[in-house]
């Protein structure tokens, strides 16, 4: 394919992107990332401005992101939605618009405590934006998907295991935190690791399914890329013999059907408490398959989710998959605003 068949395209899920339009940008991606220790990335975004609204906090997204527009000789400019005018009401419209005609790509990250948990409601006001929008609009983390960490984690993987993907057992697994947290990190890495084609097994406790949509979607994936999807409650079972781990909580099903108020908060605690021996250990780790490794988004709550001897040990890939935002993100950004006009090489 070429580079122009992604100029203005949105990125709101993997899911709405062919396999080979991720293929494309994770090479892109690669090549800025031998450029990059090269010292020698082309200036793709030169004069080009992103503007990254966030309504909920970052760590690595905005600074990653930024980094990105930097080294491809743009700027990123980061805007705290409760600095803004739509705080008092302005309309979605007017302000797409306006971003429209001031920038080149406009980022939304809008989830959990933004949207009082409400499941879909993060989405679906991204999906406005891009309504109204005539630049790409490009989903930087709502409460049902983020798709630029999955394609990184994808990246990632596929370094580590010299691109050989198909039949690798992934398990999404839940583990233990204090926090509630919704849904989009894990679904589209469930939906991607089944677009290629993993064996990708998903592992919680009883009351923490995802979206039955999803899930279908991701099974019809496993169909046709040749992997399985499959649904367990038992964390030990689970991981003996996997390729890569992914231990991270989230929300139950009725936490995420009727959202988060005090009194909800209140039994979802409770429920999570209930399993605070879900969490991912060396003992559970030396099962995994010899060359297996273990990955997480970030933040990790370390302690409960997984522990330090974990997250810092040899399997522990974190800190790659961090790094590689940078290069998934600059790829992002030099391909979908449309100025792009020939490959690195």
């Amino acid at each position: 394919m070429q580079s122009s068949e992604l100029r203005g395209k949105d990125l709101i899920s993997t899911q709405e992107w062919k396999r080979e339009e991720i293929d494309y940008l994770m090479q892109f991606a690669k090549d800025i990332k031998q450029e990059y220790y090269s010292g020698r990335v082309p200036e793709l975004f030169k004069n080009k401005t992103f503007f990254m609204l966030f309504y909920n906090t970052s760590t690595r997204t905005r600074s990653s992101f930024e980094a990105a527009a930097t080294i491809l000789g743009g700027h990123a400019q980061f805007i705290d939605f409760a600095t803004t005018r739509g705080s008092e009401g302005e309309s979605v419209k007017d302000m797409a618009k306006m971003y429209e005609r001031l920038g080149h790509a406009l980022g939304v990250r809008v989830l959990e405590s933004a949207v009082d948990y409400v499941y879909g409601r993060g989405n679906a006001l991204i999906r406005e934006y891009a309504k109204y929008a005539d630049i790409p609009v490009i989903n930087m983390a709502d409460d049902v998907y983020h798709p630029t960490q999955a394609i990184t984690d994808i990246f990632t993987l596929r370094e580590k295991f010299d691109g050989k993907l198909a039949k690798k057992k992934y398990v999404i697994a839940w583990t233990y935190s204090d926090h509630i947290r919704s849904w989009g990190s894990v679904q589209d890495e469930m939906l991607i690791a089944t677009k290629y084609g993993m064996n990708t097994l998903l592992v919680y406790p009883e009351g923490f399914d995802l979206d039955e949509n999803l899930i279908q979607e991701a099974r019809n994936n496993a169909g046709q890329f040749g992997g399985k999807l499959e649904i367990s409650h038992n964390l030990e079972e689970s991981v003996t013999g996997a390729d890569v781990v992914f231990p991270r909580s989230w929300a139950s099903h009725e936490c995420v059907l009727t959202g988060v108020n005090r009194f909800t908060k209140e039994r979802e605690v409770d429920l999570h408490n209930e399993y605070r021996d879900w969490r991912l250990t060396t003992k559970l780790t030396d099962s995994m398959d010899k060359e297996g490794v273990v990955t997480h988004v970030l933040p990790v709550f370390r302690g409960q989710e997984a522990d330090d001897e974990v997250m810092d040990g040899p399997r522990s890939i974190i800190y790659d998959q961090a790094e590689n935002l940078l290069y998934v993100r600059a790829a992002v950004l030099a391909l979908l605003p449309g100025s792009l006009t020939a490959n690195l090489r």
